[in-house]
């Protein structure tokens, strides 16, 4: 691969733009990829927690995981709304979502799309290196006075 800049002047490159510009176009491979599917990434994350429930997980516990994704909060109900409508989960009257035969093989596709899609960015970077980044891009959130959190 080649670099923008020579080491030397990436090292005073703005960590600021660099996260945003990985982070978007993350964000853009895993929706285009998701949309071929039919499904938001919202729904995805959305059926990622119920799937694996096998007694369901209550909406309440699913909007708690998930409130603080990407900053979907306002429309995180209305993508559960479009998981039920759509028919791959189910909500009973406690609240309880239950993932549907039909979610359940869409699930299946869209997870193994998750895993070619973290092959395909993890390409030639290492675990130990993938573990450093993650590390430095969280002293930087500790070091700004942000918060960031992933289940």
């Amino acid at each position: 691969m080649e670099y923008s800049h020579s080491d030397t002047e990436l090292i005073r490159q703005p960590i600021g733009y660099w996260s945003w510009a990985a982070s978007h176009a993350v964000v853009t491979r895993i929706r285009g990829a998701l949309a071929e599917l039919g499904l938001s990434q919202p729904q995805w994350w959305v059926l990622n927690q119920v799937a694996p429930a096998p007694d369901g997980r209550s909406r309440g516990e699913v909007t708690q995981v998930l409130k603080g994704y990407l900053e979907v909060d306002g429309a995180l109900e209305e993508e559960i709304d479009t998981t039920v409508a759509r028919g791959w989960i189910t909500q009973d009257a406690d609240a309880t979502l239950r993932i549907t035969p039909e979610g359940s093989a869409l699930y299946t596709k869209a997870a193994a799309l998750q895993e070619e899609l973290w092959t395909e960015r993890h390409e030639g970077i290492t675990d130990e290196e993938y573990l450093v980044t993650l590390k430095v891009l969280q002293r930087f959130i500790h070091n700004t006075g942000g918060r960031a959190w992933h289940h």
